[in-house]
């Protein structure tokens, strides 16, 4: 069975940082596509970063892209997202996801990631 457990959101001021952990198991790891998505009041899914696992290889969107950093640790088959200079537009939901593409029905039950003074 497929688990993704995230963790680290929280509640942070503008320009603040955040690291999001997401713990796998039930799938090879080490051979998959990953991402993180991420769901706003109000709005629909959105899509964050992707990372192929095994190639390291690493995708961003333009809202995200030189401010946060996907990353694995494959050793302990989890996923990582570097929050850097953080907005209030980043205030969401935030979901691990297996795959790299959409609808990511295979997600973990989110964190709270809110960015507000």
């Amino acid at each position: 069975e497929v688990q993704l457990v995230e963790s680290g959101g929280g509640l942070v001021q503008p320009g603040g940082s955040l690291r999001l952990s997401c713990a796998a198991s039930g799938f090879t790891f080490s051979s998959s596509a990953m991402s993180w998505v991420r769901q706003a009041p109000g709005k629909g899914l959105e899509w964050v970063s992707s990372i192929y696992v095994g190639f390291s290889n690493t995708y961003y969107a333009d809202s995200v892209k030189g401010r946060f950093t996907i990353s694995t640790d494959n050793a302990k088959n989890t996923l990582y997202l570097q929050m850097n200079s953080l907005k209030s537009e980043d205030t969401a939901v935030y979901y691990c996801a297996k795959g790299s593409d959409y609808p990511f029905l295979i997600r973990g039950q989110g964190t709270q990631v809110t960015v507000s003074s």
